[in-house]
């Protein structure tokens, strides 16, 4: 994949974003106003409007985009277009996936499903690399509709923080442990 149509490809996905963004936003003004979310659900606790998502997804887009981009090697001869690696289109479309039946189940009063789907990202985030900002986007992108952009946000970001340090600390000390421990066979 050549640089210049990652670019392309990049600006594309941030459009669709910022276009998903606005006609949420519409849609919830026609249907009589733009939706506060509140922690827990209570009124008690403070609440976060969607008309954040103006800038966090977008901002959030921008910023995965450039991760992936750092991540890639590009051919500098490649003329035609390419693909991404599986690994981000795995982790972005899986995490997104998860996140839209997180929202569904909620919002067709089965809160239990959101309770184990993060459960289970919590428990995958031990193992794969969920910290990636693909998977942040994903979360909050997929999540945005039912809960706004912001309490997943935060929740994802919180995810992300064990993820990193499971994967980037944990990970590694168990694995030069475990080869030390291992008998070496000749």
């Amino acid at each position: 994949m050549s640089e210049q149509h990652f670019n392309k490809l990049r600006a594309y996905f941030i459009t669709a974003v910022v276009l998903f963004v606005f006609g949420q936003l519409l849609w919830e003004h026609l249907q009589g106003g733009v939706v506060t979310h509140y922690f827990l659900a209570s009124a008690e606790y403070p609440g976060f409007s969607n008309w954040w998502a103006i800038v966090v997804l977008p901002a959030l887009a921008w910023f995965a985009s450039t991760r992936v981009k750092k991540r890639i090697s590009f051919e500098p001869d490649s003329a035609g277009g390419g693909a991404l690696p599986k690994s981000v289109l795995i982790g972005f479309f899986g995490v997104l996936a998860l996140a839209i039946l997180q929202s569904l189940g909620f919002e067709f009063g089965h809160e239990n499903i959101s309770m184990y789907g993060i459960l289970s990202l919590l428990v995958i985030s031990f193992f794969l690399p969920v910290y990636r900002a693909e998977c942040i986007l994903a979360h909050v992108l997929g999540s945005t509709f039912t809960f706004g952009p912001i309490i997943p946000l935060i929740v994802i970001s919180i995810v992300a923080l064990i993820s990193a340090f499971s994967n980037l600390c944990v990970g590694p000390l168990v694995v030069r442990g475990w080869r030390r421990v291992k008998p070496v066979s000749s």
